[in-house]
């Protein structure tokens, strides 16, 4: 099996999250030094010129990352007319987040049951959602809130003017499937 590629979409699965030397090994079932050797002949074939990522080493774990030679293009294509139509995963995180903000990624994850990071990247980068300060959770995580521009993409005056979230009766009917109308004699 090729060592390589299988670390390569390890790093592609993880994400932002990015994964430690200890997993790699775990993972892989390799010692650190087979580990390093890896990553080290991994990072070198991405640091050519014809690839668009590199493996960068932040906060104690390697990510993929792009490369900052090739923000000029990233920029235009986060500002490009046509892609800022909104997705069905970015209308959700919105809602998630102008509901309950302010709130951390993990929240939103829980929330929608799936990871959110690369959608709320974007979410930032189209200035719809911020940073607000950090979460007294373990770690301190940052919390998201929604910006004035969200206010203008949507057309309210404020955060208030969202519409109001009602219970529907599925709802009531779930809260009320360990009670009974029932009383035993």
């Amino acid at each position: 099996m090729n060592m390589i590629g299988v670390l390569e979409g390890i790093l592609f699965v993880v994400g932002d999250e990015g994964v430690t030397l200890k997993q790699v090994c775990e993972i892989l079932n390799i010692d650190e030094e087979e580990a390093k050797r890896l990553l080290l002949e991994l990072k070198s074939s991405y640091e050519k010129d014809d690839r668009g990522i590199r493996i960068s080493y932040l906060g104690d774990a390697f990510k993929l990352t792009t490369k900052k030679e090739h923000k000029e293009y990233y920029q235009k294509l986060i500002e490009n007319p046509d892609s800022n139509t909104l997705s069905g995963p970015a209308l959700e995180i919105l809602a998630i987040i102008a509901y309950n903000q302010p709130i951390t990624r993990v929240e939103i994850d829980q929330m929608r049951g799936t990871q959110s990071s690369h959608m709320l990247r974007k979410l930032v980068a189209k200035g719809l959602v911020k940073t607000c300060g950090k979460s007294t959770m373990p770690g301190r995580p940052n919390l998201y809130a929604t910006t004035s521009e969200f206010l203008d993409y949507f057309g309210l005056p404020t955060i208030n003017d969202l519409p109001k979230i009602e219970t529907t009766k599925e709802e009531e009917t779930e809260s009320d499937l360990f009670t009974s109308i029932y009383k035993e004699t």
